[in-house]
Protein backbone atom coordinates (compact mmCIF):
# COMPACT_ATOMS: atom_id res chain seq x y z
CA UNK A 1 0.00 0.00 0.00
CA UNK A 2 1.21 3.31 -0.90
CA UNK A 3 0.18 6.93 0.29
CA UNK A 4 0.36 9.89 -1.83
CA UNK A 5 0.24 13.46 -0.12
CA UNK A 6 -0.59 16.21 -2.18
CA UNK A 7 -0.11 19.43 -0.99
CA UNK A 8 -0.96 22.62 -2.57
CA UNK A 9 1.41 25.71 -1.28
CA UNK A 10 -0.75 27.73 1.75
CA UNK A 11 -1.98 31.33 0.21
CA UNK A 12 1.01 33.39 -0.81
CA UNK A 13 1.15 37.31 -1.19
CA UNK A 14 0.01 39.74 -3.93
CA UNK A 15 1.82 42.48 -1.75
CA UNK A 16 4.43 43.48 -4.05
CA UNK A 17 2.77 43.78 -8.01
CA UNK A 18 6.63 44.40 -8.91
CA UNK A 19 7.08 40.50 -7.81
CA UNK A 20 7.05 37.74 -10.20
CA UNK A 21 4.69 34.66 -9.71
CA UNK A 22 7.81 32.25 -8.68
CA UNK A 23 9.37 34.60 -6.16
CA UNK A 24 6.11 35.18 -4.13
CA UNK A 25 6.09 34.69 -0.44
CA UNK A 26 3.40 33.34 1.80
CA UNK A 27 1.08 35.78 3.25
CA UNK A 28 0.06 35.63 6.88
CA UNK A 29 -2.89 32.85 6.39
CA UNK A 30 -0.77 30.86 4.76
CA UNK A 31 1.73 30.70 7.36
CA UNK A 32 -0.54 29.83 9.83
CA UNK A 33 -2.43 27.23 7.38
CA UNK A 34 0.83 25.26 6.86
CA UNK A 35 1.47 24.70 10.11
CA UNK A 36 -1.78 23.13 10.90
CA UNK A 37 -1.55 21.27 7.95
CA UNK A 38 2.32 19.98 9.28
CA UNK A 39 0.09 19.25 12.73
CA UNK A 40 -2.50 17.45 10.90
CA UNK A 41 0.16 15.21 9.47
CA UNK A 42 2.34 14.41 12.74
CA UNK A 43 -1.22 13.95 14.31
CA UNK A 44 -2.66 11.53 12.08
CA UNK A 45 0.57 9.71 11.27
CA UNK A 46 1.11 10.64 7.93
CA UNK A 47 4.79 11.96 8.00
CA UNK A 48 6.52 11.26 4.61
CA UNK A 49 8.93 9.19 3.63
CA UNK A 50 10.15 11.14 0.61
CA UNK A 51 9.23 14.61 -0.43
CA UNK A 52 8.91 16.13 -4.02
CA UNK A 53 8.62 20.18 -3.87
CA UNK A 54 8.31 22.98 -6.67
CA UNK A 55 11.37 25.41 -6.33
CA UNK A 56 8.91 28.66 -5.99
CA UNK A 57 9.33 30.35 -2.76
CA UNK A 58 5.84 29.92 -1.83
CA UNK A 59 5.96 25.69 -1.90
CA UNK A 60 9.41 26.00 -0.59
CA UNK A 61 7.97 28.29 2.15
CA UNK A 62 4.57 25.95 2.94
CA UNK A 63 7.26 23.05 3.40
CA UNK A 64 9.18 24.74 5.66
CA UNK A 65 6.85 25.45 7.94
CA UNK A 66 5.00 21.92 7.43
CA UNK A 67 8.36 20.47 8.24
CA UNK A 68 8.95 22.70 11.37
CA UNK A 69 5.81 20.89 13.04
CA UNK A 70 7.72 16.98 12.16
CA UNK A 71 10.29 16.45 15.13
CA UNK A 72 11.13 13.22 14.39
CA UNK A 73 12.30 11.12 10.79
CA UNK A 74 12.49 14.07 9.14
CA UNK A 75 12.20 13.30 5.30
CA UNK A 76 14.32 13.56 2.44
CA UNK A 77 13.16 16.60 0.48
CA UNK A 78 14.07 17.15 -3.74
CA UNK A 79 12.88 20.95 -4.74
CA UNK A 80 12.82 20.05 -8.56
CA UNK A 81 12.10 23.49 -10.99
CA UNK A 82 9.86 21.13 -13.30
CA UNK A 83 7.26 20.80 -10.62
CA UNK A 84 6.72 24.83 -10.91
CA UNK A 85 3.34 25.05 -12.60
CA UNK A 86 3.53 21.77 -13.61
CA UNK A 87 0.65 20.14 -15.18
CA UNK A 88 -0.98 16.92 -14.20
CA UNK A 89 1.12 14.08 -16.62
CA UNK A 90 4.29 16.17 -16.07
CA UNK A 91 3.54 15.47 -12.20
CA UNK A 92 2.52 11.44 -12.66
CA UNK A 93 5.20 10.92 -14.92
CA UNK A 94 7.75 12.18 -12.32
CA UNK A 95 5.53 10.55 -9.77
CA UNK A 96 6.39 7.09 -11.82
CA UNK A 97 10.00 7.57 -12.65
CA UNK A 98 11.03 7.93 -8.42
CA UNK A 99 13.93 6.01 -8.08
CA UNK A 100 13.39 5.55 -4.55
CA UNK A 101 10.35 3.84 -3.18
CA UNK A 102 8.38 5.30 -0.14
CA UNK A 103 6.01 4.50 1.36
CA UNK A 104 4.47 7.99 1.56
CA UNK A 105 4.76 10.69 -0.31
CA UNK A 106 4.48 13.73 -0.68
CA UNK A 107 4.34 16.60 -3.39
CA UNK A 108 4.05 20.42 -2.65
CA UNK A 109 3.36 22.44 -5.80
CA UNK A 110 0.72 24.55 -7.33
CA UNK A 111 -3.08 24.71 -8.92
CA UNK A 112 -3.99 23.82 -11.72
CA UNK A 113 -1.99 20.75 -12.16
CA UNK A 114 -2.30 19.70 -8.78
CA UNK A 115 -6.03 19.42 -8.61
CA UNK A 116 -6.15 17.81 -12.03
CA UNK A 117 -3.61 15.24 -10.68
CA UNK A 118 -5.79 14.63 -7.62
CA UNK A 119 -9.02 14.17 -10.19
CA UNK A 120 -7.14 12.33 -12.43
CA UNK A 121 -6.19 9.71 -9.67
CA UNK A 122 -9.00 9.60 -7.50
CA UNK A 123 -11.35 6.68 -8.29
CA UNK A 124 -13.14 6.48 -5.40
CA UNK A 125 -13.16 7.07 -1.63
CA UNK A 126 -14.30 8.93 1.42
CA UNK A 127 -17.83 10.45 -0.84
CA UNK A 128 -17.71 13.94 1.15
CA UNK A 129 -14.09 13.82 0.53
CA UNK A 130 -14.42 12.98 -3.41
CA UNK A 131 -17.24 15.93 -3.45
CA UNK A 132 -15.11 18.53 -1.73
CA UNK A 133 -11.95 17.76 -4.45
CA UNK A 134 -14.34 17.76 -6.96
CA UNK A 135 -15.44 21.43 -6.50
CA UNK A 136 -12.33 23.12 -5.81
CA UNK A 137 -8.06 22.40 -4.50
CA UNK A 138 -7.52 25.73 -2.43
CA UNK A 139 -4.68 26.66 -0.90
CA UNK A 140 -2.98 24.59 1.62
CA UNK A 141 -5.62 21.83 0.89
CA UNK A 142 -4.29 18.19 1.75
CA UNK A 143 -5.51 15.48 -1.04
CA UNK A 144 -4.69 12.27 0.89
CA UNK A 145 -4.53 9.08 -1.73
CA UNK A 146 -3.93 5.48 -1.40
CA UNK A 147 -3.10 3.10 -3.74
CA UNK A 148 -3.09 -0.53 -3.90
CA UNK A 149 0.17 -1.43 -5.65
CA UNK A 150 3.66 -2.69 -5.26
CA UNK A 151 5.72 0.44 -6.68
CA UNK A 152 5.44 4.11 -7.75
CA UNK A 153 5.56 2.88 -11.35
CA UNK A 154 2.43 1.22 -11.59
CA UNK A 155 0.23 4.70 -10.05
CA UNK A 156 -2.20 4.98 -13.11
CA UNK A 157 -5.78 7.22 -13.35
CA UNK A 158 -8.58 6.27 -11.25
CA UNK A 159 -6.44 4.23 -9.41
CA UNK A 160 -6.08 5.89 -6.19
CA UNK A 161 -8.36 6.05 -3.19
CA UNK A 162 -9.01 9.52 -1.24
CA UNK A 163 -9.27 8.83 2.28
CA UNK A 164 -9.04 12.24 2.86
CA UNK A 165 -9.35 15.95 1.63
CA UNK A 166 -8.02 17.94 4.65
CA UNK A 167 -8.64 22.06 4.68
CA UNK A 168 -6.96 24.16 6.73
CA UNK A 169 -9.82 25.85 7.65
CA UNK A 170 -11.54 22.81 9.31
CA UNK A 171 -8.18 22.50 11.29
CA UNK A 172 -8.16 25.18 13.45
Amino acid sequence: MLTLLLLRHAKSSWDDPTQGDFDRPLAKRGTKAAALIGKHLVKNALVPDFVLCSTAVRTRATLTLVMNEITEDRPKVLYEDALYLADPETLLQRIKTLAQHPTVLMVVGHNPGLHALALELTGGGHKAAVQSLAMQFPTAALAHLTFDVDGWRRIEPATGTLVDFVLPRRLG
